[in-house]
């Protein structure tokens, strides 16, 4: 890429850095900022940073925030005695998103992975544990990968010594799935989790 200037060379090396942004993607997305109003790059490059300046955890979930603790822990009418645990701050949106769940939540930066490194120690766990009182219902709410799984199993051991009931999220087939399309394990946990009608 010879041809084009470095600064665009630049801008397409930072954008393919992006998840899911292949090299022509980016491309794509530089030469659409080149062919931009300065106004509306000026907004974007603007947004990053604001979001860059102003967000940051909560010191309470672990959620993302402009204000700590974040509003969703500051909520009087969030039910205090049901905890959803998740395993990255986005999560907590795809949650958000149904309107249904009105407990509070707690973010454990990631899952147990040995072969990564990654060990109880770093994880949020500590502030989990601090933050469990009795007669609280947990809800496991990591992915079903077998990182995922190794640490729902690992937490309930934990939780399971304090008093409170926990629960995890239902495996099973997705609304309007197609069972000739459905992988093993998926349908032998809804056939596990299958309930009366």
């Amino acid at each position: 890429m010879g041809f084009l200037p470095q600064s665009a060379v630049r801008l397409i090396d930072e954008l393919s850095r992006l998840p899911g942004i292949g090299r022509k993607t980016a491309q794509r997305l530089a030469f659409h900022l080149l062919n931009s109003d300065d106004e509306p790059v000026a907004r974007l490059a603007q947004a990053m940073l604001d979001m860059k300046l102003h967000v940051h955890k909560c010191s309470l979930c672990g959620g993302i925030t402009e204000s700590d603790p974040c509003p969703i822990c500051l909520d009087p009418k969030r039910n205090d005695a049901l905890l959803c645990i998740v395993e990255e701050a986005q999560d907590i949106f795809a949650f958000e998103r149904t309107n249904t769940y009105r407990g509070k939540y707690h973010v454990l930066g990631g899952v147990l992975s040995p072969l990564d490194g990654i060990g109880p120690d770093d994880l949020n766990i500590e502030s989990l544990l601090n933050r469990i009182s009795s007669n609280m219902e947990v809800i496991l709410a990591t992915n079903p990968s077998v990182e995922g799984e190794t640490t729902s199993l690992y937490l309930a051991k934990l939780l399971n010594e304090k008093n409170v009931q926990v629960t995890r999220l239902a495996r099973g087939l997705p609304v309007g799935g197609d069972l000739e399309y459905i992988d093993e394990a998926t349908l032998i946990r809804a056939m596990e989790g299958r309930t009366e009608l």
